[in-house]
């Protein structure tokens, strides 16, 4: 009864939301609740709702993230992917907060295309895995918020591997905690946690 309650406060409240599992994968959290709204307000007003119900009376968070979509400088063209499209959730996500250098952003605007276009092409490898990323500048304490869905674990390993040896990793001042979260529906999701 506790999860239906959680469940249909969620589906009410108008936003976007995914639900995961981190059970026995990380040991300051169980879960993963992905929310996306036009304003943090009606995210605030959701997880007031949250908090009221009987199972919210027992959450106590250990990470929130803030951030925004926007188009990508590096990107020339392009359509939104991943959960503000709607595009089906894949088996997993891995979520992780990711913060530059500050000599990344004082390199000219062409040497950064130049360094992000080989990153991107590493990227092309693995379009199996769906890239979300949302900026957090001025608003949270990283500079992006990231968020990979795929359905093999090893893929996103394989991707992450080859992205070290591009040119970009040497501005990667911050990409920790990286955050396992496995796709369960609400009500399975506190059904496992006893």
């Amino acid at each position: 009864e506790s999860a239906k309650e959680v469940e249909i406060v969620l589906k009410n409240s108008g936003i976007k939301f995914r639900t995961y599992s981190t059970l026995g994968l990380r040991d300051d959290a169980d879960f993963l609740f992905w929310f996306a709204a036009k304003t943090v307000e009606e995210i605030q007003n959701a997880i007031a709702k949250l908090y009221t119900t009987v199972f919210g009376k027992y959450i106590i968070p250990s990470r929130t993230y803030l951030s925004c979509t926007r188009p990508s400088i590096y990107v020339e063209k392009g359509k939104p992917l991943g959960f503000v499209s709607d595009a089906e959730m894949k088996k997993h996500v891995i979520v992780y907060p990711f913060t530059k250098t500050r000599e990344w952003y004082l390199l000219p605007k062409e040497e950064r295309q130049s360094i992000m276009d080989e990153h991107i092409e590493v990227s092309k490898k693995y379009p199996q895995i769906i890239l979300n990323t949302t900026y957090s500048f001025g608003i949270h304490d990283e500079d992006f918020m990231l968020a990979f869905e795929v359905d093999e674990i090893r893929d996103f390993q394989d991707l992450i591997m080859d992205l070290r040896e591009t040119r970009v990793s040497r501005y990667v001042k911050n990409d920790i905690p990286m955050i396992v979260c496995v796709k369960k529906d609400i009500v399975p999701l506190i059904g496992s946690m006893g």
